[in-house]
């Protein structure tokens, strides 16, 4: 038995770190809309679409944080508890 962990299994963390991803690619969106007129010379988005540029910065947190609970549960594995 190499390994316990069975391939369909989901760590912990793990759906954080999905969740921080699909949030950050919807602030990368976000922002490439709101910085598109700059370079196209068009009228300015409203100002509501800079506050969704900023998914990209609650992405990064959200997947940061499962990131420290999954280094949370393998350091409690690797202790035996």
């Amino acid at each position: 038995m190499r390994d316990k962990t069975q391939t369909n299994s989901t760590a912990a963390g793990d759906r954080l770190i999905r969740a921080g991803a699909i949030v950050f690619f919807i602030g990368a969106v976000a922002t490439l809309v709101t910085v598109a007129p700059l370079f196209l010379g068009t009228k300015p988005f409203p100002t509501y679409m800079f506050g969704l540029s900023m998914l990209m910065a609650v992405g990064f947190l959200i997947a940061g944080a499962g990131l420290l609970q999954s280094i949370a549960a393998g350091r409690r594995q690797a202790r035996g508890d």
